[in-house]
């Protein structure tokens, strides 16, 4: 068993987060102790600290197919050794947490492990994750609605792809900010851009003809798109309709409420887009200043009255639980706001503080575990007034309370793309500075993934690199040749 543990030194440093222990529990000399073995076929493992102990075991996987035989013997190792140090932590500290042992972001890959292995249903499975990984009941119903809702929709396959087209511009930075994207600044890059976007949407379209794969879900993020112009997002989605026709989906993000304008919502809505992200994040004019917003709570509530206006039937609202300074009576009046408006979709996130992020660098501290709890209840029940339903759910590393970000939509509302990459049950094809494509390969268990630059001068200029990068992940020169 020893040999499978070689490389889980940063999943045991995850598992004692979970108590908010210190990572100098792993200095020497170590506070926990591990020893393990195989016998009878099954893996054993034993952490113990002074008299504390934990002990497990599970059986060895056996896979008749050689290429999955190790990986699974490895993955059930691993697993074995972090459960029984969360056991070992629990008995010291009497902590638990609201996840349980689980530390991975996708934790709806148990609920279907389960049903796979011959779980009767989504209860059923939910129940058997409480069992094994002392997940608690209110979260394990909540990752029973999401895999339910996402047993309703078109099931992904080798056929498919979705496409993310990103517009790495903003009006101002976020505070939480990690993605790829600039302040929109003077504009200058903007065309040169839209120009490099173009050509490898256009190089994208022919890799999906030569490999005979259509179009699923389109997504177009950010950044925020509609920091764009009228003129300009009208070109874009001309020329995203052009290139990947009969898709199922297109969203476009219009997170910002001040840049919207009727124009442009009325662009959005000719163009084809059946669903946009209209994102405050807060509806407390106080936070939006903190984190970097150049926008007010009335400006929100203004961009929603016009893109209902402009017929626009779909809306989502995106806010994050825990931002700095405050608490659950403020987040309480941000989803007030959620029921005056009523999106059809409503993301609650945790706050995680990223490395690349103002808030890191700043040491912005996390809010208290128990009123990030309170608010991500309150975010539950206020999609549950709303009559929407949980679609889709992951979680985070350095979460506010260990808890996760769950997208909630009313019936036949759930975002395709969302659970695609989510579930990474879907190739795709990313086109944009900071995009990244990815090949899923089921059979094999992994995911081949080929970046763009994330630096927007150096994608204008390299443009054509990105494509290759594309080619060579899905298919040959030869194929490009005929594409």
């Amino acid at each position: 068993m020893e040999t499978y543990l070689d490389t889980i030194q940063p999943d045991l440093i995850n598992v004692t987060r979970l108590f908010g222990l210190p990572d100098t529990v792993w200095e020497e000399p170590v506070r926990f102790r591990l020893t393990c073995g195989e016998e009878a076929g099954c893996f054993r493992c034993t952490w113990a600290e002074s008299s504390v102990r934990a002990e497990r075991f599970a059986d060895i996987p056996f896979d008749a197919d050689p290429r999955l035989r190790e990986l699974h013997r490895r993955r059930a190792a691993r697993r074995l050794c972090r459960q029984t140090l969360y056991d070992l932590c629990r008995q010291v500290t009497g902590i638990h947490p609201p996840w349980g042992s689980l530390t991975g972001i996708r934790p709806t890959r148990l609920l279907y492990e389960a049903l796979e292995q011959g779980a009767p249903d989504v209860e059923a499975a939910a129940a058997r994750v409480v069992r094994d990984f002392d997940v608690t009941i209110e979260k394990a119903a909540l990752l029973a609605e999401a895999v339910s809702t996402q047993l309703t929709l078109p099931p992904p396959g080798d056929q498919w792809a979705d496409v993310y087209v990103g517009i790495p511009f903003c009006p101002t930075r976020c505070a939480y900010c990690s993605f790829s994207s600039g302040e929109l600044g003077d504009g200058k890059l903007v065309e040169p851009y839209l120009k490099a976007l173009l050509w490898e949407m256009a190089d994208a379209a022919g890799l999906l003809k030569a490999t005979g794969r259509l179009p699923r879900a389109v997504y177009i993020g950010g950044g925020t798109p509609t920091s764009l112009s009228a003129s300009q997002l009208e070109r874009l989605l001309a020329a995203v309709n052009a290139c990947f026709p009969g898709h199922l989906e297109l969203t476009v993000e219009a997170g910002r409420p001040d840049t919207l304008d009727r124009d442009k919502l009325r662009v959005i809505r000719e163009g084809g887009a059946g669903r946009i992200s209209i994102n405050p994040q807060s509806m407390n004019d106080r936070t939006l200043k903190v984190i970097g917003r150049a926008h007010t709570a009335r400006q929100v509530e203004e961009a929603y009255a016009l893109a209902r206006e402009e017929g626009i039937h779909h809306i989502n609202m995106d806010v994050i639980a825990g931002l700095p300074g405050e608490h659950p009576a403020d987040f309480a009046r941000t989803m007030e706001a959620a029921l005056r408006l009523r999106p059809e979709s409503l993301t609650v996130h945790t706050l995680a503080i990223k490395r690349s992020s103002r808030l890191h660098f700043e040491n912005a501290p996390l809010p208290d575990a128990a009123e990030a709890a309170e608010m991500v209840r309150l975010g539950t029940q206020t999609a549950h007034a709303l009559g929407q339903k949980a679609y889709y759910l992951y979680r985070q590393k350095q979460m506010a309370g260990n808890q996760e970000n769950v997208g909630y939509a009313l019936p036949g509302h759930a975002c395709l793309y969302n659970v695609d990459i989510m579930e990474e049950t879907t190739h795709i094809i990313a086109v944009g500075a900071g995009g990244i494509s990815k090949r899923v390969y089921p059979e094999e268990g992994h995911i081949g993934r080929a970046p763009n630059v994330s630096n927007i001068a150096q994608y204008i200029e390299r443009v054509g690199e990105m494509g290759e990068r594309k080619w060579g992940l899905f298919g040959t020169g030869e194929e490009r040749g005929k594409g």
